[in-house]
């Protein structure tokens, strides 16, 4: 059973929806130092973890980052200043708006089973089967939920603007690929703060 302190901790967070900087860069897998600032991250693949559900995108990754300074400091923070190189390829992937990652999120708790689409394609048919092997359309989430999902990422998503620091967020990029063959991963950042390249683990 969770402790109040702990429940009261998971409270505050759902009504924030925002992703809070952890107490210390060191407190992330990992972390580089950029000028007059300290970068750090952790590599969360196609996964988008919100406060209530946990959702899927097949085109983009997402990097939980933060940004940490000297007390009383501020940073204009911008998605642009930070680009992703995936096994070590000459051209780096550029941050991606969130609003793009939103038309692709699933959750796959709410799409029904190869089960339950082949008994609901078969009621449709007759229930014979003989539905001339036709595939039933593909999934759709409902609009209202597709909204949701967005005003959830957009708090989630890296505070851009001039910010006091600490902040932190989440930068998407456009991959597509499996990230468990990825050899190797460098989060790259060039901005007001400094430029620095944090090399990190898928």
């Amino acid at each position: 059973m969770r402790s109040a302190s702990a429940l009261l901790f998971v409270f505050a967070y759902c009504l924030s929806a925002q992703i809070a900087p952890r107490a210390t860069p060191a407190d992330y897998q990992f972390h580089t130092q950029a000028g007059t600032v300290t970068i750090a991250a952790e590599f969360t693949g196609h996964s988008v973890a919100t406060p209530d559900e946990t959702l899927n995108t097949e085109d983009y990754v997402a990097v939980e980052t933060a940004i940490y300074g000297p007390p009383g400091a501020h940073l204009v923070i911008s998605q642009e200043n930070f680009t992703l190189r995936i096994g070590g390829k000459k051209q780096a992937l550029p941050s991606q708006p969130y609003g793009l990652v939103v038309k692709t999120l699933k959750n796959p708790e709410l799409e029904p089973t190869a089960a339950e689409t082949k008994e609901k394609t078969s009621i449709s048919t007759g229930g014979g089967g003989g539905g001339g092997g036709e595939k039933p359309p593909p999934y759709r989430v409902p609009d209202n939920l597709r909204h949701a999902w967005g005003q959830k990422v957009q708090k989630l998503a890296l505070p851009e603007g001039d910010r006091p620091l600490p902040q932190a967020g989440l930068l998407f990029f456009l991959y597509r690929g499996k990230t468990e063959k990825i050899p190797s991963i460098e989060l790259i950042y060039d901005g007001p703060g400094g430029k620095a390249t944090l090399a990190m683990q898928p």
